[in-house]
């Protein structure tokens, strides 16, 4: 099967482009350039694709950026929030509309090379936070996504429901290259260790039971 990958350049991503490719399917990664203030995560995603041979594009929708204010990884002016992900001030890493400008851009380019799907990342540790990762809001995308052009497009998520210990256990088996991975919302150097993008992915480590590459 053909299949567009929504690829950032993070754990999850880089964990879903192995599976994908070890079921089979013949992948193609965008990632998508929003001025984010983690810019860094797309040096990895090229990085990543480029040692595998997975052709890989970006999307460059900086002129987008002035209409998603409000968070911090898009206003330099609202600093980057730390703690645990279920603590209510994480609510400022969300991107207004995210993963909906991802998708569309996403599914014109499978439909522009007939590809089958489109899959991205989307967990179950990311429901509490992000309303555009939890299961109502990919069911009613991938309806839109089916009824958008000639050709109907499906949704691949099949993280929906896994926790991102899991996940990263999974990535464990596949042999998912984790030192080329980024996570960190502050986007420097090292990661902060802080942010809860940082801390939920200490938890995955923690729950696979092996070591982080980048700590």
């Amino acid at each position: 099967m053909k299949t567009v990958l929504i690829f950032s350049g993070g754990m999850d991503s880089a964990v879903l482009l192995y599976y994908l490719r070890a079921r089979g399917d013949e992948v193609r990664a965008l990632s998508v350039d929003y001025r984010q203030r983690h810019r860094k995560e797309l040096d990895c995603a090229s990085g990543l694709c480029a040692r595998i041979g997975v052709e890989h594009r970006v999307a460059d929708l900086s002129a987008v950026r002035q209409f998603l204010a409000g968070s911090s990884q898009t206003d330099e002016s609202i600093e980057v929030p730390h703690g645990h992900y279920a603590a209510e001030n994480m609510k400022l890493t969300v991107v207004p509309n995210r993963n909906m400008l991802m998708l569309a851009a996403a599914t014109a380019w499978a439909i522009s090379v007939k590809a089958e799907a489109v899959a991205y990342g989307c967990h179950a540790g990311d429901h509490a936070i992000y309303p555009d990762c939890r299961p109502d809001f990919t069911e009613a995308i991938e309806k839109a996504m089916m009824l958008c052009h000639f050709t109907p497009i499906r949704l691949e998520r099949p993280f929906l429901h896994m926790t991102k210990g899991q996940i990263c256990k999974l990535g464990v088996i596949l042999q998912v290259p984790y030192e080329l991975t980024w996570t960190c919302y502050e986007g420097k150097e090292r990661p902060c260790g802080l942010c809860g993008a940082c801390q939920e992915r200490m938890e995955a480590f923690q729950f696979a039971e092996v070591s982080d590459p980048l700590c």
